[in-house]
């Protein structure tokens, strides 16, 4: 949490001196939170309140509807990276065109989902939210379409207007609607919206629908037939630009300036119709300042206002990077060491990892800001809740993609110990070895001998069938190892390499100590063979072994029970031996006889 080093108040407590005060807060990726700090200005620090209040929660992403919106936008995102740099500008254009489409299409088709959800709802709170959801969606698609229009395409003045014409009949389609309904009245001249419509379609540049309805009213009056003539002759002599002439191109802006501007105030005429049309006292709406930012071409004031005036980074975030695509962000870097768009698409990325499932999404935007990504991924996927065990393989192989080693050891250990505490081996044992953690490695072989001895087999047998390379992590795993392959050979009957197999593991001292006298009890089935398995020097070997652990220390846990046991399986050894080695000797001196 951060402070800001504001005075609120001051206020005078007996005895304890003055009390200043301040606002510390903490701007996550999914809401805003404020707390009150107090600091006394003489004595000890105080206590600090107990308070922490959310200002502002971010309530899209939890909706079902949006997430829609956040999935097909990750597609158009990642495939908007694709695009080569050396690919020709032309064609780069006719591509960003299209990409800005494809978003605009995917708000769209949101944007009906809730209103269809908004009628049929029985829920007046819930119908309000999708509306609110609606209203915001319609201004985002507004926006995005004018900077589409001025900026990704970036048309001939000529062929700008009609675009720009286009857009405002496409974001003002209630005029159709209107113009139906003053139609189709008994008496269309007394309608209340009739001068609605006509100046609306004027403003259009619809010039032949607004000729057809003036007419009625021609028709109707007699004595005024002279006036709405000339009317009709303006509108019918209005020059409109064609996209096949060759001749002068009308200049940019909409409306107003479709008939007064000159190019070079067409940003006096765009403040200037906005005032026209609020009057002297209201004050612009938030949506009114970011069209006339981007009518006035300053696209870094567009995506401030967006900013702040929207409820979450979604739509700054993917136009900027669009923009930046199209090189028009070049010039504009942050202070802090990385771009507007890096920063904001960080942003947008960080509010996807507040959610259980979206957070897959925001890797990629990670992966896709060069600068800070990576820090922030590693610093985010420290934060995913591991609550299932897919999840976390969902987390840990993001992790091994990206070489990120320190996320791959945490995430292994904790799921190691999870599995350790389920009593779930050898999923541990693959956590340990994926983590290539050696201590964590080391503990396992005692663990799985143990169950080995009580159950009379090994679990996990694939697992450890399988070890290849990752039983060189730790000595204890090279023992488990080859020990699991020792009873492979065993049950394949391949006594020969089980005997040699099994003396080495003693010989060369990779067995545990405390464990020669299993793998010398698990060599009596081997000596008690019809025929020989063991050579007589390796029998010479054998019996060293016996000689040695028996000359040892002797475990002062055993009791008098285990020490008999013990006891009992000396003699049987040695006997097994005497027998192997006269055997070996037969037939080893017949052999060279």
């Amino acid at each position: 949490m951060e402070e800001v080093d504001v005075e609120l108040s001051i206020t005078l407590i007996p005895g304890a001196g003055f009390h200043q005060k301040h606002l510390g807060f903490e701007w996550g990726p999914g809401d805003l939170s404020v707390y009150e700090t107090n600091y006394k200005l003489q004595g000890p620090r105080s206590a600090g309140s107990p308070f922490v209040h959310i200002v502002r929660r971010d309530e899209d992403i939890c909706s079902p509807i949006l997430r829609k919106l956040f999935n097909e936008s990750h597609l158009i995102f990642v495939g908007l990276q694709k695009i080569k740099e050396d690919m020709p500008s032309k064609n780069k254009k006719s591509q960003f065109v299209s990409i800005s489409k494809n978003y605009r299409s995917v708000i769209r088709a949101c944007m009906e989902e809730l209103q269809q959800n908004a009628v049929s709802t029985q829920n007046g709170s819930l119908a309000s939210q999708y509306g609110d959801q609606v209203s915001i969606l319609l201004a985002i698609e507004l926006i995005w379409n004018l900077c589409e229009v001025l900026f990704i395409d970036a048309a001939p003045a000529g062929s700008l207007l009609l675009q720009l014409l286009d857009w405002v009949r496409l974001h003002k389609s209630d005029v159709d609607a209107k113009a139906r309904e003053v139609l189709q009245s008994d008496s269309p001249t007394q309608h209340q919206s009739y001068w609605d419509v006509v100046i609306s379609l004027v403003l259009q540049g619809r010039m032949d629908e607004a000729r057809q309805v003036l007419s009625k009213q021609a028709s109707l009056r007699a004595e005024s037939s002279s006036v709405f003539r000339r009317m009709d002759g303006l509108l019918q002599t209005m020059p409109i630009f064609n996209v096949r002439a060759s001749g002068h191109a009308f200049p940019k802006l909409v409306k107003n300036v479709l008939y007064f501007t000159p190019k070079s105030e067409e940003i006096i005429y765009s403040t200037s119709s906005m005032n026209m049309f609020l009057g002297p006292r209201a004050s612009p709406e938030p949506l009114d300042i970011i069209l006339l930012s981007a009518f006035e071409f300053d696209l870094h004031q567009v995506i401030k206002d967006c900013s702040i005036a929207l409820n979450n980074w979604w739509f700054v975030a993917h136009l900027t990077d669009l923009l930046d695509h199209c090189k028009l962000l070049q010039s504009h870097n942050l202070h802090f060491g990385s771009n507007l768009r890096e920063f904001l698409v960080l942003e947008y990325a960080s509010g996807l990892f507040t959610h259980h499932s979206l957070w897959q999404l925001a890797v990629d935007y990670f992966d896709h800001c060069p600068e800070f990504g990576r820090v922030y991924l590693e610093l985010q996927v420290e934060r995913v809740p591991l609550d299932t065990e897919r999840k976390a393989i969902k987390v840990l192989r993001i992790c091994e993609d990206r070489q990120m080693s320190e996320q791959v050891r945490s995430i292994c250990k904790i799921m190691t110990k999870r599995a350790l505490r389920n009593n779930r081996l050898g999923s541990a044992l693959s956590c340990s070895i994926r983590a290539k953690d050696a201590a964590f490695a080391t503990l396992f072989p005692h663990r799985f001998l143990q169950d080995y001895s009580n159950k009379g087999s090994f679990t996990d047998l694939d697992l450890l069938d399988n070890l290849g390379p990752a039983m060189l992590l730790s000595d204890r795993l090279t023992f488990l190892g080859k020990y699991r392959e020792f009873h492979r050979l065993y049950g394949e009957k391949r006594f020969s390499e089980a005997a040699r197999l099994l003396l080495s593991l003693m010989t060369a001292k990779i067995a545990p100590r405390s464990l020669w006298m299993t793998l010398l009890t698990d060599a009596l089935p081997l000596l008690e063979q019809k025929v020989v398995i063991f050579s007589v020097d390796q029998t010479y070997e054998l019996m060293s072994c016996l000689e040695e652990l028996n000359s040892g220390t002797k475990d002062s846990n055993l009791t008098d029970q285990d020490e008999d046991i013990e006891s009992t399986k000396t003699e049987l050894l040695r006997l097994a031996l005497a027998r192997n080695l006269t055997m070996a000797i037969v037939k080893e001196g017949t052999i060279e006889t």
